[in-house]
This record gives C-alpha cells, sequence and structure tokens, in this order.
C-alpha cells in the first residue's frame, strides 16, 4: 500500500488505460470503534465493482476475468489496521494500486478509461509534502514528510550506508591527537554520494528539504554537494536541522525535531498566499467564491489557487453556473473543489492549501488570475 504520493506517480496514473479501468474510493477511519465498519464497507465496495463489471456489455469474458483478479490483488494489499481517513483502489488490465489519503473521500466505484484521481491529487497537496534527509558519516537516511508523519523512503539509493572503518588510516586528519571523522575524506565522498542521491529525487519530486544531522555532518554536507546551495537548479527552500542521532530514526523522534521548522515554515507560507492575493486584488486579477472560481479555472486563467483544508461544497449545474444543494439531490456534485484543485493543477497552476478560517471573508477559495 503506498504511502506517498510522487509527482512521478501522478503521472502514471492519470494516463489513460485500457476500458475498464476501476477506481474504488471510500472512507476509513483511524481509530475504534468507528473503524470495525471498514472491513464491511470495503467488502461492499469490493462487491459492488464486481457487480458492475460483470453488468457490463463493453467488457469481455477475458478482461474482466483480468480485473476482478486485480481487484481481489488490490483488497488483499489494503492495511485497514494502519488507515487514514480515506481508501482508493485502483485496478485495470494487468495492474492493481492501493493508496491510503489523510482525508476522507466519498463512497464511489468508477468504470472508465482513466483512474479518478482527483480526490488523491487534492489529498497530496493539502498534506504539503515536504522531504527529510538524516545524516550520520555512516548512515543517510530519505523521509517522506507530510502533516503529522514520516515515512522512510527507500528507493533512489536511500538508505546510504558505510563502514566507519578506514581503509587509508594515515589519510585520516587530526584534530588534536583524536582522528575527526567528519574531516576524513572518505566521509566526504559518502555524503557527496546522498547529495548526488537527492538531488536525483529532488528532480523527479521537488519539495521542501528538511537536512536533520550534528553540526559537523551538516556543514560537511554543505561543502560536498550542491543541494544545499541551491546547485540543482530547483526552486527548493532547504532547511538545516542540527540535531545528532537520528539518521536510523526513530519517525516520532525525527518529526519532533522537524516540526517547529515545519510550523514555522507553514505560517510563511500562508502569509506568502495572502500577500500574493492581496497583489492581485491590486491588479484586478482576484478572483473569489466557488462559481467564479470555477470558471477561472476551467478556462485556465488560475495562476494561483488558494483552498482552505476542509473547505467542501455539495452543488449543481444551472445555467452554466454552480449552485450550492442538497447533497441527496440527483444532480449534485459532491467533489466540485477537488475538481477545481485538479483542473487548476492541470493548466500549471500554484495550489495552496490554507487553515480553516484564513479565506473566510472570501467563501473559503480564491485565486490570483493570469489576466
Amino acid at each position: 500500500m503506498h504511502a506517498a504520493l510522487s509527482s512521478a506517480d501522478l503521472a502514471k496514473l492519470r494516463r489513460q488505460r485500457p476500458y475498464p479501468a476501476v477506481s474504488v474510493l471510500m472512507p476509513t477511519h483511524r481509530r475504534e470503534p468507528d473503524n470495525a465498519q471498514d472491513p464491511v464497507l470495503l467488502r461492499n465496495m469490493i462487491a459492488e465493482a464486481k457487480e458492475r463489471l460483470q453488468a457490463d456489455p463493453n467488457v469481455s469474458r477475458e478482461r474482466r476475468i483480468d480485473v476482478i483478479e486485480q481487484l481481489d490483488k488490490a483488497a488483499a494489499e489494503v492495511d485497514l489496521a494502519h488507515a487514514e481517513d480515506g481508501m482508493v483502489l485502483f485496478a485495470a488490465p494487468g495492474e492493481h494500486q492501493v493508496w491510503s489519503l489523510g482525508c476522507t473521500v466519498p463512497a464511489r466505484v468508477v468504470l472508465s478509461d482513466t483512474f479518478l484521481t482527483r480526490n488523491l491529487v487534492a489529498a497530496h497537496a493539502a498534506e504539503h509534502p515536504f522531504w527529510v534527509l538524516a545524516l550520520s558519516a555512516d548512515h543517510v537516511t530519505l523521509w517522506s514528510g507530510a502533516v503529522d508523519r514520516l515515512t522512510e523512503v527507500r528507493r533512489g539509493g536511500f538508505p546510504l550506508t558505510r563502514s566507519l572503518v578506514d581503509p587509508d588510516p594515515e589519510d585520516q586528519l587530526q584534530v588534536g591527537d583524536v582522528p575527526s571523522t567528519f574531516r576524513n575524506e572518505h566521509t566526504r565522498k559518502f555524503l557527496r554520494e546522498a547529495d548526488t542521491a537527492l538531488a536525483s529525487v529532488l528532480k523527479a519530486d521537488p519539495r521542501p528539504l528538511y537536512v536533520v544531522g550534528e553540526a559537523p555532518a551538516l556543514s560537511l554536507f554543505d561543502d560536498a554537494g550542491t543541494v544545499m546551495r541551491g546547485g540543482t537548479g530547483l526552486k527548493i527552500a532547504v532547511t538545516q536541522v542540527p540535531q545528532a542521532g537520528l539518521a536510523a530514526g526513530p519517525p516520532e523522534s525525527l518529526w519532533q525535531a522537524v516540526r517547529p521548522y515545519a510550523e514555522k515554515r507553514a505560517e510563511a507560507e500562508v502569509a506568502d498566499v495572502l500577500a500574493q492575493l492581496d497583489r492581485a486584488r491590486g491588479r484586478r486579477t482576484f478572483a473569489a467564491g466557488l462559481d467564479e472560481i470555477r470558471q477561472s479555472a476551467e478556462s485556465g486563467r488560475v495562476a494561483l489557487l488558494a483552498v482552505e483544508e476542509n473547505y467542501r461544497e455539495t452543488v449543481r449545474e444551472t445555467g452554466g453556473h454552480v449552485v450550492p444543494t442538497d447533497p441527496r439531490a440527483r444532480d449534485a456534485v459532491d467533489d466540485i473543489v477537488d475538481s477545481i484543485v485538479e483542473r487548476s493543477l492541470d493548466t500549471g497552476a500554484e495550489v495552496r492549501f490554507v487553515p480553516d478560517g484564513v479565506l473566510a471573508e472570501v467563501g473559503g477559495i480564491a485565486g490570483a488570475l493570469r489576466y
């Protein structure tokens, strides 16, 4: 079961597939007693998807058997013991995936030639993902961070390890009478390799970066590589966190070390969003409210979209406009905000989620337009 969504993952998920590409969305629960209903709902959702496949005349017998097998494999990979607030299962001929989300989703089964990714996209953007690189002289780990948790990433060459036994002890520099690990050329080479590996990860999935380690490790990593100095050519904010002994985790301790810096950055990001919106007002390129933002997003005019984290609205379309409606209405659209987020991302907009209440005066959603 996937824990983190990268830009590369998203691009792969959104490509067209042979019909039927099945998307199963279901809300889940983190704690008892609510989570007792999750296994039942999962069985019911999978059963509904299979019934839809059986009843669809456009699905051949061979393809139906294939997709049902993929659905069963996806269901077997679901880990409800560590569920968050939502779950998305994808199944298509020859493939399946399972994604856990930190926000709730409506219970839904969709058969199409693409996976239904808008909830996944919105959840990914709302989680403010970041990277954490934890350093020591013999161990470097990479962690994916989102909201209130860290998950170790085992790809791109990470974790990196080496022996502290110096193969060329005569080359080791001395500090007083004690050999200095962080003045050792082999340590420099090791951290340079970590820098190269990290640069590849950042190129594929740019995020803010926190580098954690004791002061000599941070200094040597800065000297030995390019990431800390912006040499990757990417506009990535890098923050140093001077804390030793966390290269191997545990994730809870590493998160506590990073947390004050992450919270400070989050506050600065909210202030930056509000400043951009104020400048848009001055240029008369400001938009607010669900209907105006939706129209601007559809026409590709949105440069910056700001949305309150838990803003949701059920609407119906009438006369080219959207208006709030009862969720039980037959023509209700319950994921209009997620749809706006995905469309904005499709057209190259920057999407920023802010705490609830920050955009209360403008209806929970606002944007700076390109023109």
